[in-house]
Formats: structure tokens, C-alpha cells, sequence
């Protein structure tokens, strides 16, 4: 059984094939209808020739020292022309099984090129909905059964009632993280255009990314380094301090108490250079090419940390990187420090 794509992609062949059959049938036609018009005319030329042969030679000499008289036939011979015809339309019924042929391989070639950019949006969007399926049906299901417990415990009293809402709006609060994030995610960078980004202070937009994340470093005694040069980049300045801020929680989030995180940055021809760095418990190498994926958290080194969170501050980090024409890239020495380093066009 063919899959979605495979079917589009035989429609598509098939239309394809269409409008090119079409074309040439009508070129055909043409090329015949203009040949056997040549093939009438010349055989009125030669009945005529026929019947007026003082006309003929008189035609075919037209100086008198030539005394030769080319012969012509007695009469006209369609039966050459209608082989002649038959000739003609026998090979333009061979170009056209030709042209089929090679039609049908180019257009099931060129449909395939023509959908594989359709095929990799629908595999994403598949992917994004299997994923943040399976993402909300934890918190649901833990949701679920401690509503069912709770109900099917007559003796509950007041204060284990209470015990449970506060789970409960744990539970919702999380949901409604996820939604947020998913939400963002879907809909990071459509409003990211040439139009309404600004010339922006980066040093400014980076004390701001630190004053949001500075109650979570208190917490774990995390002393922030700074080294920001007052350079000018063209963004939409919310987005770009979303930026930091991800990378800032993600390398508190990873760093253990009483550590440090540096931010710096540095011009680099038409491009600024800021990069993050903690001192953590690194990331491993087989998990580095899949840090930047929606809802991943890797298996080993980082997940073992009870850190919250669903793997989408970094997916969205990449994004809004990439709409603001950016890049992202990460290095990282396992039980060291990970360095998340992001290029920003300047002005």
C-alpha cells in the first residue's frame, strides 16, 4: 500500500505527464497538418507541371544554349505521398511514446524533488504533535489518578483534600507551561521581519536577560560573570532577551550550587558573538547533535538532575535565533563546562 506521498507523488507525475502530452500532441498536429499541406501542394505542382509542359520546359530552361528536357512523369503519384504520410505519422507516434517514456521518469523524478519539502513539514508537524502528545499525557494521567484516589477515599478530611488540590494545581501549572511553550514554539519567529526589528543595545538586553534569572541564581549561590561589549545588533529586543534568558536558566539549571556562569561577547566581522558558559556536569558527546530537538532531555549526564522542564527552551532558543538570521552551536566537556554560543547579525 502506498503511503500519502507516494500517491501525491503519482498525482503529481501524472499531471505532469498531462500538460506534457498535451503539448506535444498539439505540437504533433501541428508538424502534420503542416507537412501534409506541403505534400498536397506538392503534388498539385506536378499535375500541373504535367499538364502544361511547354510551361515546364520553358521554366526549366531559361537560357537557350541549354538543350536538354528533364522528363517528368506521365502522371502524379499519390500513393508516395500517402506512404510519405504514413512515414510522417509513424514517426510522430514513436517521439510521442518516446517523450512519454522519458516524461514519465522526469516527472516522477521532478515530483518527488517537489514534494520532499511538503513531506519534511508534514513529518515535523507529525512529529510535534506525537511528541507534545506524549508530553501531556503523564501530567493527565498523574492528574487523573489522584482525582480517582481521592474521590474513592471516603474518609478523606479536610487537610488531605487540601494535599491534593495543591498537587492537583502543580499538576496544571505544568500543563500550563507546556502549553505556553508549545504555543511559542508554533508560533516563535512569524513575527520576526526586516519591518519591526530595531536597532538594540546588546548590553542592554543582556542585564535585562540577568535581572530575570537573578532569583534563580541566588538560590543555588550561582555567581553570573559578565563581559559584554555595548554593541548594536537589528532585532525585535523581547525576543532576543528570551534568548539569553533560556540559555542563562538552562546553565543554572545544570550548574551546581556556589559554581559560576560566564557571558561574554566579541565582534566578529559583521557578526556579534555571545556565548554562555557553565561549569557543570557537561553534555555527552552522543547526545550534543540532538540538544537543539523539541522535547528531548538527554539520557545520560543531564537528565539525571531532578531539573523541571519538557526540552523546549533550547528548540525554542534555536528558533529565534534563526528568524533574527543567527546561528546557535554548542560545545560542551563531559563533568567540566557546556558553552552555548550564539552569532547575532550587528548592525
Amino acid at each position: 500500500m502506498f503511503d500519502h506521498f507516494e500517491k501525491a507523488r503519482l498525482k503529481l507525475t501524472a499531471w505532469y505527464l498531462l500538460i506534457i502530452m498535451i503539448i506535444s500532441i498539439a505540437f504533433s498536429a501541428f508538424i502534420f497538418l503542416g507537412a501534409n499541406r506541403e505534400f498536397d501542394r506538392i503534388l498539385r505542382l506536378q499535375k500541373f507541371r504535367i499538364e502544361n509542359p511547354q510551361l515546364q520546359i520553358h521554366m526549366l530552361q531559361p537560357f537557350p544554349w541549354q538543350d536538354d528536357i528533364i522528363s517528368l512523369p506521365e502522371k502524379p503519384e499519390p500513393d508516395v505521398m500517402q506512404e510519405a504520410r504514413a512515414r510522417v505519422i509513424i514517426d510522430l507516434i514513436g517521439i510521442n511514446i518516446v517523450i512519454l517514456i522519458i516524461s514519465s521518469l522526469a516527472g516522477y523524478f521532478l515530483a518527488g524533488r517537489t514534494l520532499v519539502p511538503i513531506k519534511k513539514m508534514v513529518d515535523e508537524q507529525n512529529r510535534f504533535i506525537t511528541d507534545a502528545s506524549h508530553e501531556l499525557r503523564t501530567p493527565l494521567t498523574s492528574l487523573r489518578t489522584e482525582i480517582e484516589v481521592g474521590l474513592r477515599d471516603k474518609s478523606i478530611d479536610v487537610m488531605d483534600a487540601k494535599k491534593l488540590l495543591e498537587s492537583n494545581l502543580e499538576e496544571v501549572v505544568g500543563l500550563q507551561a507546556l502549553s505556553d511553550n508549545l504555543l511559542e514554539l508554533a508560533q516563535n519567529g512569524k513575527e520576526i521581519t526586516i519591518e519591526n526589528m530595531k536597532e538594540n543595545s546588546l548590553l542592554e538586553i543582556v542585564n535585562a536577560a540577568i535581572k530575570k534569572v537573578e532569583s534563580l541564581a541566588l538560590k543555588k549561590q550561582i555567581t553570573i560573570e559578565k563581559k559584554i561589549k555595548d554593541e548594536k545588533i537589528s532585532a525585535v529586543s523581547d525576543r532576543v532577551k528570551e534568548l539569553f534568558v533560556i540559555l542563562l536558566d538552562n546553565a543554572i539549571k545544570y550548574s551546581k550550587e556556589n559554581e559560576k556562569i560566564s557571558i561574554q561577547s566579541k565582534k566578529q566581522q559583521n557578526m556579534i558573538e555571545v556565548s554562555v558558559t557553565d561549569f557543570g556536569m557537561g553534555i555527552a558527546k552522543e547526545d550534543l547533535p540532538h540538544i537543539f530537538d523539541r522535547f528531548y532531555r538527554a539520557n545520560k549526564s543531564r537528565s539525571k538532575t531532578d531539573v523541571p522542564g519538557y526540552g523546549l527552551g533550547l528548540s525554542i532558543a534555536k528558533k529565534i535565533i534563526e528568524s533574527h538570521n543567527g546561528q546557535i552551536s554548542v560545545t560542551s566537556i563531559p563533568g567540566k563546562k557546556t558553552t552555548f554560543t550564539v552569532f547575532i547579525p550587528a548592525v
